[in-house]
């Protein structure tokens, strides 16, 4: 695995049901941080003050569907990586978690322990790899800079 034991996954996980919930942290609260949310309002509130890894939503809420939340955060918070869950077979949804909310995995419930956590690991891999990516950018991009500066001086020389 890409992360140290001391760092725990972080995982804000938004759905209307309270019982799914408290049922995902009552599973998960050992291996991972969680964060629980009743609504993609009290999701972004969250957002605002932690700095998360996954964020797994229900597509089903009242007051917004999950993939409407996920697009609404990605200009703001790009990085985490977004799983749709659902308790219905909706291609529509498919579709437009894919297009519009950048899902990386999409579920439906019940969901199952051992392959959620499966999933959770992998898409933190992903998480990971991103940021190593655009890390390893940014030092190219600096010693670029100073290379150009370098091949100027000569040329002025």
């Amino acid at each position: 695995m890409l992360y140290s034991p001391e760092e725990k996954i972080k995982i804000l996980y938004v759905d209307d049901e309270e019982n799914n919930l408290q049922a995902f942290k009552a599973t998960f609260r050992r291996d991972f941080q969680i964060f629980l949310a009743l609504s993609a309002s009290e999701g972004r509130e969250i957002l605002k003050t932690e700095d998360v890894h996954l964020i797994i939503t229900d597509q089903r809420m009242p007051e917004e569907t999950g993939v409407d939340f996920l697009a609404s955060i990605i200009p703001i918070n790009p990085d985490p990586i977004r799983i749709l869950l659902t308790g219905y077979t909706d291609i529509q949804a498919v579709i437009d978690a894919i297009n519009k909310g950048q899902v990386y995995h999409y579920l439906t419930k019940p969901w199952e322990e051992d392959y959620m956590r499966t999933v959770i690991h992998n898409a933190y891999e992903v998480y990971m790899l991103r940021r190593e990516n655009r890390q390893l950018t940014s030092e190219l991009m600096e010693v670029n800079g100073q290379l150009e500066f370098v091949l100027r001086q000569n040329l002025l020389s």
